[in-house]
């Protein structure tokens, strides 16, 4: 399993910590294509919420950080998106939902947009 943290994505340099968080999206949406087509009781389900929730929890506290660059506005709508992500991901998770197409769409809008 790829191993990341909060701590990785703040040392690197922009370039490093944007192809970083470009790549963790990209795993987390392919796992999210494997569960959509498995279905939500499956155990590709199972890794690509915990997957997706890892990588977005890592997202949002380096969004929240004071050091983050990126304009405040950018970082609220960002973390806005990601606590949607985290909550559909519980959502799924506790069988209310099955909105995998959602949190792909989403994730790739977000993957797509960072340059």
């Amino acid at each position: 399993m790829y191993q990341f943290s909060y701590a990785d994505i703040q040392t690197d340099s922009v370039a490093d910590a944007k192809e970083r968080e470009r790549h963790l999206l990209t795993r987390s949406i392919d796992l999210l294509i494997e569960a959509a087509n498995a279905g939500t009781q499956s155990m590709q389900a199972v890794e690509a919420l915990h997957f997706t929730n890892r990588v977005w929890t890592a997202l949002l506290e380096d969004l929240s950080s004071d050091e983050n660059a990126l304009p405040k506005e950018l970082r609220a709508n960002l973390i806005s998106i990601g606590l949607w992500l985290l909550r559909e991901t519980e959502d799924i998770r506790q069988g209310r939902s099955n909105n995998f197409d959602g949190l792909i769409e989403v994730s790739q809008i977000i993957r797509d947009g960072i340059q």
